[in-house]
């Protein structure tokens, strides 16, 4: 549980604009979707996946680091590093895209991989009443095999040129752009629950204070029993 008079003690600390300005972000993001990327190793086009994911309202991003270590580039994120959650699944000798597949089945997703295959579903076709997790690999190499045969769907967008595929960073703001805008118009509840909403505002108020730690020291040294 999020302790409320903590957060209340929080927010003397930081600006009424600012504040109001957390809350206004926070009801718009969403877990109805989350994005996740495998070993990309060309920081400016990761740094661009997220900047998406925070500019269209997704809050979670799922990092696979078998090859390569994933790196925000603040220059191109433009800061929206802090205000995401990560997952990242980088251990040695194991599968860790199938983890990352299996942590996020575990958790009602189904696994959309984006990619320009035969069978795959056009973007404006796709059903966004299910809860989707949506995959991207590098732009030459694709998603790979582990993907591909655990996807639940495939994803493409339409493109009517000589080129066969779209840039990562390109392709996953289009694909966002959609899907958040339809979802948005829709019935689903895509909002997050009151406790998601509560621990995110506490973690943005934490993040936006500069002396946090001694805050908080302070804060429960005296309201600690």
């Amino acid at each position: 549980m999020v302790d409320a008079k903590f957060i209340q003690y929080l927010e003397q600390f930081v600006t009424e604009n600012r504040r109001n300005l957390f809350q206004q972000v926070i009801n718009e993001r969403t877990r109805h979707f989350t994005v996740a990327i495998e070993d990309i190793f060309q920081p400016h086009n990761s740094s661009a996946v997220v900047r998406s994911c925070d500019i269209f309202g997704v809050q979670d991003l799922h990092v696979i680091e078998s090859n390569y270590q994933f790196y925000a580039s603040n220059q191109v994120a433009k800061g929206a590093q802090k205000w995401l959650n990560f997952s990242l699944y980088n251990k040695r000798q194991t599968n860790n895209t199938l983890d990352c597949i299996a942590d996020l089945k575990s958790k009602g997703y189904k696994i959309i991989a984006t990619t320009p295959h035969n069978e795959s579903c056009l973007l404006q076709d796709f059903d966004i009443n299910q809860k989707a997790a949506f995959f991207f690999g590098v732009e030459k190499e694709g998603l790979s095999k582990d993907v591909m045969d655990n996807a639940d769907g495939f994803l493409k967008i339409p493109m009517v040129g000589f080129t066969e595929s779209l840039n990562i960073s390109v392709a996953a703001a289009i694909v966002l752009q959609n899907v958040t805008e339809r979802l948005k118009k829709s019935a689903v509840k895509w909002q997050l629950p009151e406790q998601d909403k509560n621990q995110l505002y506490l973690e943005w108020l934490e993040k936006s204070i500069k002396s946090i730690q001694k805050i908080k020291e302070d804060y429960y040294s005296k309201n600690t029993i």
